[in-house]
């Protein structure tokens, strides 16, 4: 029977510098799944490659051990020693690989438990190595059915609740101050990493008034062209807090630029109005003062990371739910696998039986038609057809049982038992006369006699 497996790197097993050796640009994937289907003892292949994880998933071909074929493969593909990136990269195979893919799907293998972006990612992967052909009908069960238990864990579960890094969780603070941000004018205050990060959580939140300033206006038009924005002088930096319900600050000044003088003359400006700032730089851009004045709410980086916190930590509790959801649904994949090493004999046994049956019943068919019989001829004929079509398929199976030795016989008869829900009588040494006739090789000539039926 085939194995399913997986053979990989992520940020569990190896730092950036590691797994950016193994990296593959998105125009790269599909000629690397052709090569590994066709070059190794690979039936199957999805390869997902993103900042975070480089894994192939795929199935070997039958009687083959692909995972250290693709170790190499992927090494020599990327230019690379396999010891430089051994200590990094890992595999599973047969059950753990199912249970691995389940739990990627499930965002409980990400660097932060429960984001979306990995399912999305993987959705991709899979649609990818669908258009290459080398998704086949393992991989491709395996991969829906880990979608539907990621939906699982999404519903049932509370893994996605709350944002996850300060710069979302910005974002959900604004949000749950304002209610929606829709027609909310938010100002963003610099343009570097986790000024962007949330300025692209505001956009992505509904936020339509989005205004960027920063000391360097080129930057500012860059993170403004980024998210439909508008940039905006710095030397206007009094008149555009005036204006915003909702700052974003994040700069790398040395001194604080929202003060509570400035913003004595903000609020006033404002009549009061409710305006929140949040304060993300380190060192930090606002002075503590200003939430002590009327209308403003500040949040710094010290509010924002026990949010993240409580957050992670309540993910934490929802992942042990999740875990158990994928243990469970890797138990029914499990079982679906084994299934198919007995399905060709299955479908050999039924393609037997009725070769067995339709040839019997041919040939009443042919002997009824020559003339015409009534009811009760017809009933003996097909009474005789039955009783051939059993003594054939009989026949060797019980030939078989009775020439055993005797070992090897009982434990014959017991899966026969098993099989068929049989309840042997007790002292029913002798055959039935039909079967002693199958068994002296005899049935082939019993055929339905025309003149037994005039």
């Amino acid at each position: 029977m085939s194995e399913l497996f997986v053979v990989g790197i992520s940020w569990r097993t190896a730092p950036v510098a590691v797994r950016e050796k193994l990296a593959f640009r998105d125009e790269e994937v599909v000629p690397v799944l052709k090569a590994l289907t066709a070059e190794l003892p690979v039936a199957e292949a999805l390869l997902i490659s993103t900042c975070n994880r480089v894994e192939v998933y795929g199935v070997a071909k039958a009687g083959h051990e692909a995972p250290p074929h693709v170790r190499s493969f992927l090494a020599a593909q990327r230019g690379v020693v396999v010891a430089d990136v051994s200590s990094g990269l890992y595999e599973h195979r047969g059950p753990a690989a199912i249970r691995h893919v389940f739990s990627v799907a499930s965002a409980l293998d990400s660097l932060v438990v429960g984001e979306a972006q990995i399912l999305g990612q993987l959705k991709a992967a899979y649609g990818v190595a669908g258009g290459a052909g080398t998704a086949g009908p393992v991989l491709s069960r395996c991969l829906e059915r880990a979608f539907g238990v990621a939906k699982r864990v999404r519903t049932e579960t509370h893994i996605a609740r709350g944002a996850a890094n300060v710069s979302s969780v910005a974002v959900e603070l604004a949000s749950r101050v304002f209610g929606k941000l829709d027609g909310k004018s938010v100002l963003v205050i610099g343009a570097g990493k986790m000024s962007r990060l949330a300025a692209r959580h505001l956009y992505a939140s509904g936020a339509q008034q989005i205004v960027v300033t920063n000391r360097s206006p080129e930057k500012a038009q860059a993170l403004a062209a980024e998210i439909d924005g508008d940039a905006k002088p710095w030397a206007d930096l009094d008149k555009l807090l005036v204006a915003a319900d909702v700052v974003i600050s994040s700069t790398g000044a040395r001194e604080p630029i929202l003060t509570h003088k400035l913003f004595k003359q903000v609020t006033k400006a404002r009549r009061w109005r409710p305006m929140m700032v949040i304060d993300i730089a380190v060192p930090r851009d606002a002075e503590p003062e200003i939430n002590n004045l009327e209308g403003v709410y500040l949040y710094d980086i010290d509010n924002l990371d026990k949010v993240v916190a409580a957050n992670l930590a309540e993910r934490a509790k929802a992942a042990e739910q999740a875990s158990r959801i994928v243990e469970h649904e890797a138990g029914q994949f499990e079982h679906w696998i084994r299934t198919q090493g007995v399905v060709p004999t299955i479908r050999a046994l039924r393609e037997r039986f009725a070769q067995v049956a339709d040839a019997e019943v041919q040939k009443v068919l042919d002997q009824l038609s020559r003339k015409e019989h009534t009811a009760q001829q017809q009933r003996e004929a097909v009474q005789r057809v039955v009783q051939l079509v059993v003594n054939k398929l009989l026949h060797t199976p019980t030939a078989m049982l009775r020439e055993s030795a005797p070992d090897q016989g009982a434990l014959r008869a017991e899966i026969l038992c098993e099989l068929f829900g049989l309840t042997p009588a007790e002292g029913a040494d002798e055959e039935p006369a039909a079967a002693a006739v199958a068994e002296s090789g005899t049935v082939s000539q019993a055929k339905v006699d025309p003149e037994q039926l005039t």
